[in-house]
């Protein structure tokens, strides 16, 4: 299938396909669009059955990136790299390197960091041989600062449906609790929140029953349990039409990039009377605090403020939405495309 052909494809920029036979590195980079700045986002790494799914993944995640950046107010597009492997076994410092030269040949239109597969160590090998990495440098792991966002994002959300100001008492069904679905059950532990947690690693499942309380159950059951939230906070595409009949909660709130399999699935939430709050939206946290390495200046302080900001954003998302009849991931997706026409504008 044809790049262009592929549902996906949003006019994107540029989308490149990097290959190095010597260390085995095939990686796509996609530019979706760098109206408002350099495009950002981190590269992913993921064992992809097929080159058209790492492809799929691709152009949704920059798409993704540059309604996030534009939203929380960033002088940045958005952009996104998956490189074709398993992490756990095709990883090594050699193809790492091979990636950092194909970013560092693009001189600064896009940026990367960390993403699922690609921890702080390894943006630190990008680093040796690429300018154009961000997330280590002052601002350190992005993943608290998703997690924060992500937890003012349920707050807003049970406000809007319960309109209550405290989570206490509520229970959350957490999907995924590697390093940000641990400082998202943090949170909501110290908020008073009970935790149904999964995740295929065992030992961070452990740490969460350990520290926070949290119920264990398998993968497969997450969906189907008595929640008043769930938290999808691994991969996308995990709201579609097996799961969502399946969802006994009345708020969808999460971390993960890309919840929705497809768009008609925010519409299958809406009809059952699940509040959805838009990913890019409220896991902008991470973005808001590692951005201060591209910019070359950061304040802690000011970043935090940013953060709490996406309470109220996404509340008025929640509430424009129910005030106009319409799916609140649409709302969110035409204010992001505002801002970037804006910018167009403003660019003439």
């Amino acid at each position: 299938m044809s790049v262009f052909d592929n549902s996906e494809y949003d006019n994107h920029e540029q989308v490149l396909f990097c290959r190095d036979a010597e260390t085995g590195l095939f990686a796509i980079i996609a530019i979706h669009d760098t109206t408002l700045g350099p495009a950002a986002g981190g590269c992913r790494m993921w064992p992809y059955a097929t080159v058209d799914d790492a492809v799929f993944d691709v152009l949704r995640l920059s798409r993704a990136m540059s309604y996030k950046n534009a939203l929380a107010g960033l002088p940045l597009g958005g952009g996104k790299a998956v490189i074709i492997g398993d992490p756990f076994k095709d990883k090594n410092e050699k193809l790492l390197t091979s990636f950092a030269r194909f970013i560092q040949r693009l001189g600064g239109q896009y940026y990367t960091a960390e993403d699922v597969g690609i921890g702080v160590k390894d943006v630190e090998v990008f680093a040796k041989t690429s300018d154009y990495v961000f997330g280590l440098k002052k601002t350190g792991d992005p993943s608290p600062f998703t997690a924060l966002g992500c937890f003012h994002g349920m707050r807003a959300a049970v406000k809007h449906k319960f309109g209550r100001d405290t989570l206490k008492g509520l229970t959350v069904a957490v999907q995924g609790v590697g390093k940000v679905g641990q400082f998202v059950c943090k949170k909501l532990h110290e908020a008073g929140a009970g935790l149904i947690v999964t995740d295929v690693n065992q030992e961070a499942v452990a740490h969460v029953m350990k520290n926070y309380g949290a119920k264990a159950v398998a993968p497969g059951e997450i969906y189907s349990q008595e929640a008043d939230i769930f938290s999808p906070c691994a991969m996308g595409g995990v709201l579609n039409d097996n799961t969502i009949p399946q969802l006994k909660a009345c708020i969808v709130a999460g971390s993960a990039n890309n919840q929705l399999a497809e768009a008609r699935h925010g519409k299958m939430l809406h009809d059952r009377g699940i509040l959805y709050a838009p990913d890019y939206v409220i896991n902008a946290g991470g973005m808001l605090n590692a951005s201060g390495d591209i910019f070359g200046k950061y304040d802690v302080n000011e970043v935090m403020k940013k953060i709490s900001g996406l309470y109220d954003a996404t509340l008025k998302i929640f509430e424009t939405a129910q005030a106009e009849g319409r799916l609140t991931f649409e709302v969110a997706d035409e204010l992001a495309r505002q801002k970037i026409a804006a910018g167009k504008v403003s660019k003439k």
